[in-house]
């Protein structure tokens, strides 16, 4: 019978490799071959090795369809040996008929135990292109075999539904951190807990004696953005800043009427505006900008060291001077009922009352920031998306290819946000677009995330071009369906009033959709994300939670009970440790348009992926030049730091 070469490729990764035996059956269009090992002298299947075979089937099979990778404990122990039942991380397998060209069997796979894996040949393949009832039966096994290892399931009523496992310990290895990662991620943690708590600070419940003695629980790890933070965080330029590229850059809208609830009158902002002018021209001139906090009104809070914490619901209104001026605030109401006891503060009020206002926005900004933007929006919602793909897209398909409040306080703020999530608000342009501030100066997330969501949405354009020829073709693939449907029904609970669709009926439909989830497992991820440590370690400017409840009239504030309002030393300590982690890839990086697993055989979309890189290499350059000019660069959406998915 004719001889099959067979070339198989090992993973680099710590533990790659395998000392189980491992043999090929060959499926093809008259049947299947018995398992044929892939064995020589020596020890095959070491990490990084590519090892050519020769086997010979019993009988002609017919054309190739399939292949089935068997892994099974060796005959006899080898008492050097690690257990029998070692992993083995198979990159790829290419199979070469005698007299035919090879045929690329991509896998990027671990195997665990004594198991087999079926392997299709890499030609990307939509649903109503498998015409062999070998292929058709394949796609359903494969896809009946993963949504019963991918379960739902509903961690908190009103929540995106999530992953059914109890503990990291139970994922299965393809979904696990590689123990490199791992590892570096728990020595930073250690590294850090251990200074500071030789320099006291870590178990200290009490409060900071001096803004100056704050500065100690960030020097285990400075950076010029962290110093740039704490030099700048008084100034009310720098306050206003943060809402266009600060870590929540995602709620400033621009204001054409003002709220019933916030009172300001023109002698209030005057000394700001200037002579000459008014609120209601400004309003009309489009100048003025609102951030509100309203879905922290009521939201219940956190006991930290047994005392209990306070939140607020701010409004911050603020003025976009002309010609480019800076950015400025104008006033702030500290709830969201007006009256005697929430008084409208002031830039021209005295310097500690309107500090402490400033600082309980911030505190606000942070629970907004780490509740919404970054769990709910950046954690939870792109884990539907992933959890979603492994349920209802098969290998083959081109789609799985490309692509202070405590946990009370948190849980209330997502359920009511969920109710308010919608569509837009996950696709850029419609965000900005919604929000008013297309033309705000110096709004780098906005100018940095539209160059990369129009990269992005390119790259998808011409992906979907080559294996959708029609509306009709995205209409009729059930599995892209079944993807869209379920990510509507367990991710948005089935919500009409979300905008999110739950089929999708042509390919601009198709390309948007695409677009949106992996700008925001990737690029949105990276501007909430990637700053945290930067913004948050320097605490005054990000405080994490308030001791004392706000204040209620004007004229009683002073440095010393600035202090007993923030955060204890120990909760400090706890924060700025966790952003720092949560900061900074611990490792195994794969930023985007970087595709390390060669799951595309063909020349088609290996051109689209080039192209793709080279765009996002030039709006690398543009960012890196304009960062040289910059006080405090923003490298956030820089595409060499932005990674393919949300992986930390």
């Amino acid at each position: 019978m004719a001889k099959f070469r067979v070339r198989v490729s090992t993973g680099e990764a710590f533990g790659a490799g395998t000392w189980d035996k491992i043999s090929v059956s060959i499926v093809g269009t008259r049947g299947e071959t018995p398992p044929l090992p892939l064995d020589r002298l020596g020890k095959e299947f070491n990490a990084g090795a590519e090892e050519d075979f020769e086997v010979t089937p019993p009988e002609d099979v017919g054309r190739v369809l399939l292949v089935r990778v068997h892994k099974a404990p060796p005959a006899r122990s080898r008492p050097l040996a690690p257990s029998a039942g070692d992993a083995w991380f198979c990159r790829w397998l290419q199979l070469t008929p005698h007299g035919a060209a090879p045929l690329c069997f991509p896998c990027y796979q671990w195997l665990e135990g004594e198991r087999s894996l079926v392997l299709r040949e890499g030609t990307a393949k939509i649903s109503w292109e498998d015409h062999h009832p070998t292929l058709q039966q394949q796609r359903r096994e494969e896809l009946q075999a993963r949504r019963e290892t991918y379960r739902w399931k509903t961690y908190i009523p009103g929540w995106p539904r999530c992953l059914d496992e109890e503990t990291v310990k139970n994922l299965n290895l393809n979904i696990k951190y590689s123990v490199a990662k791992n590892t570096t991620f728990y020595l930073r943690g250690g590294s850090a807990l251990a200074e500071l708590k030789l320099k006291g600070l870590l178990d200290r419940k009490g409060l900071w004696k001096s803004l100056k003695e704050m500065r100690r629980v960030f020097n285990f790890r400075k950076t010029p953005a962290v110093e740039y933070v704490c030099e700048h965080w008084q100034e009310d330029a720098f306050f206003a800043y943060q809402f266009l590229n600060g870590l929540n850059p995602v709620l400033i809208r621009r204001c054409h009427h003002l709220p019933k609830n916030f009172p300001v009158t023109d002698a209030m902002v005057a000394p700001v505006l200037g002579p000459g002018t008014s609120l209601q021209a400004e309003l009309e001139k489009g100048s003025l900008f609102l951030v509100d906090y309203d879905l922290l009104a009521d939201v219940r809070t956190n006991v930290i060291n047994g005392r209990p914490q306070f939140s607020t619901a701010p409004m911050t209104l603020l003025y976009q001077r002309p010609g480019r001026g800076p950015l400025l605030p104008l006033a702030i109401q500290l709830s969201q009922t007006p009256g005697p006891n929430s008084p409208i503060f002031l830039p021209s009020d005295d310097k500690w009352d309107w500090l402490l206002a400033k600082t309980w926005v911030r505190n606000a900004e942070f629970s907004i920031h780490e509740a919404l933007t970054h769990l709910l929006q950046a954690h939870l919602v792109p884990e539907v998306f992933a959890l979603a793909t492994l349920r209802q897209l098969p290998h083959c398909h081109p789609l799985f290819k490309s692509t202070g409040l405590g946990i009370g306080g948190f849980s209330e703020l997502i359920q009511k946000n969920m109710k308010q999530l919608n569509y837009s608000a996950l696709c850029l342009p419609d965000d900005i677009r919604a929000r008013g501030v297309e033309d705000i100066p110096d709004y780098y997330y906005r100018d940095d995330g539209m160059q990369i969501w129009g990269a992005v949405e390119r790259f998808v354009s011409e992906m979907i071009g080559i294996y959708y020829p029609s509306d009709e073709s995205v209409r009729d693939d059930s599995e892209l369906q079944a993807w869209v449907r379920e990510i509507f029904s367990e991710g948005f609970l089935g919500r009409e009033s979300s905008g999110l669709p739950s089929t999708l009926g042509t390919r601009e439909a198709l390309i948007q959709y695409v677009t949106m989830v992996i700008f925001n497992c990737s690029a949105k991820h990276s501007a909430v994300s990637a700053g945290q440590f930067d913004f948050a370690a320097w605490m005054p400017n990000l405080p994490p939670s308030m001791q004392l409840p706000p204040p209620t009239s004007k004229g009683q504030a002073r440095l010393e009970g600035f202090l007993a309002t923030l955060p204890p030393v120990n909760a400090t300590c706890d924060v700025v440790i966790a952003l720092w982690l949560l900061s900074k890839e611990p490792g195994d990086r794969r930023p985007l348009g970087t595709y390390p697993d060669e799951y595309f055989t063909e020349e088609a979309p290996r051109r689209s992926i080039a192209a793709f890189q080279s765009r996002l290499a030039e709006i690398s350059r543009d960012i890196q030049e304009r960062n040289h000019s910059l006080a405090l660069p923003y490298p956030y959406l820089d595409p060499p730091l932005i990674e393919n998915s949300v992986s930390i």
